[in-house]
Parts: C-alpha cells; structure tokens; sequence
C-alpha cells in the first residue's frame, strides 16, 4: 500500500466521523441532504459513507429516510465514561426483579433488525432461562420483541396494540418451552430506550403469574425512568 491510498484511508474515516460529528441535540435526526449540508460532502458520498455506518451500528435509518445516531455509539459511550450509565442504573434494577420474580431479567435494545440482551440478571432457579449479554436475538418473536418492534417501527399493524396495552406476555413464541413479558423503557423525556423483560419456564410463568409480573415491570421500568428523567439525554 503506498501513501496515496493510505491517504485515502484516511480520509474516508475523517469524512465517515465527520458525519457523526454533524448530528446534536437540536438535529438528533439528519436527512441525507441535511448530512451532506452540515459536512460539505456530495450526497453520493454522504450516503455511501452513511451507509457503512449503518452496517456496524453507528447510525440508524428510520422508515421516512432520516438517519439517527446507532446503538453501537451507546455501547462505546458506555465504556468511555465507565458505563456512566445505563448500566449503573439498568442492573441493580434487573436483580430486584429477579430476586422479587424468582426469573431472569433482562433489558433489550434494537439494533437493526434483531434485538440485542445488553444487560441480564439470571435467575437463580434450576431450570431456568438462560440468556447471554450481547446476544442477538429475532426481532419477530418473543414478548421483548413486540415491544421494540412496536415503538421503532412506523406503521407496524400490532404497534397501536401493544402501545395502548403497555405490555407484551408471550408463551412459547420464541423457544416452546419459555415464557416472557416485556414492558417499554423510556429515558429523559418520553424517550424510547428499549424493553424490560422476565422470562422463565412456562411451568412456572402462567398466564395468571405473567399478568403479576407486569406490575413488577411497570414499577421497575418507571424507577429506570425517574433515575434518568433530566439527565443528559440517553438514547440506544
């Protein structure tokens, strides 16, 4: 490789930050012209570079065209300051709920078109339900599912449903033997940060156990969201 291309390296990951550096919190979303106004690059390239950024997660393309900044910038945010953090105020809440439910606790995040398990607090039972940190999961199945599918995704037909319910139970939608109920988590403001779950055996979590596990949710999402509200806007 000579020093031309190793300059045109360069420059690509110059102009591909630049274009990072174009969103704040009065533009959180850019579309391609406004993208290629605020870094001086022609749309082709702007796009072209965007959507790189897209593949690896540092943006996020809405359904209208706009681009948002993604969640992998929420994951390097998060160890930058130490987890300042999500994490800080997301884990202890996970093993309340799992230590009150007797289940695994988890909080989830879209990213692209699967959902990703950023913070987990496994049960402690035998038989329960196992699920690893920054695993990859579908987006079409399972309680946690339809709740960031419902609040990410325009136009959805089950988004008006699942909104206007505040919850999601699942019985053996994404692994038969399995469980789930989900409810939203919001941040500053109103907003969306992804979804709170407990999911276990479906030997234990009966429809009757899942509608009580959706008061723990609920309460358990809204002491995420007091300890967020006013801080430095939070988005994943």
């Amino acid at each position: 490789m000579d020093v031309s291309d190793s300059r045109k390296k360069v420059d690509a990951v110059e102009r591909a930050l630049s274009i990072l550096d174009a969103f704040d919190e009065n533009a959180p979303r850019l579309s391609l012209t406004e993208v290629a106004n605020r870094t001086g690059l022609y749309p082709s390239t702007a796009l072209r570079l965007a959507g790189s950024l897209e593949h690896w997660g540092y943006l996020r393309r809405d359904a209208d065209g706009y681009f948002r900044l993604g969640p992998t910038l929420l994951r390097l945010g998060a160890i930058y300051q130490d987890s300042f953090d999500l994490g800080q105020v997301v884990r202890p809440v996970l093993a309340g709920l799992s230590a009150e439910s007797g289940e695994t606790a988890a909080f989830y995040v879209r990213e692209g078109g699967d959902r990703v398990c950023l913070f987990r607090q496994h049960s402690q039972q035998a038989m329960r339900h196992h699920i690893d940190e920054g695993v990859r999961l579908p987006l079409d199945r399972g309680a946690g599912a339809h709740i960031l599918s419902a609040y990410t995704t325009a136009d959805l037909p089950s988004s008006e449903e699942v909104i206007g319910a505040g919850y999601r139970m699942s019985f053996g939608e994404r692994d038969r033997e399995t469980a789930a109920v989900a409810v939203p988590v919001f941040g500053s403001g109103t907003s969306f940060l992804g979804a709170l779950t407990l999911s276990g055996s479906l030997v234990r979590i009966t429809p009757a156990v899942a509608e009580s596990f959706v008061f723990l949710l609920l309460d358990a999402a809204a002491s995420i969201h007091a300890q967020l509200d006013g801080r430095p806007h939070v988005t994943v």
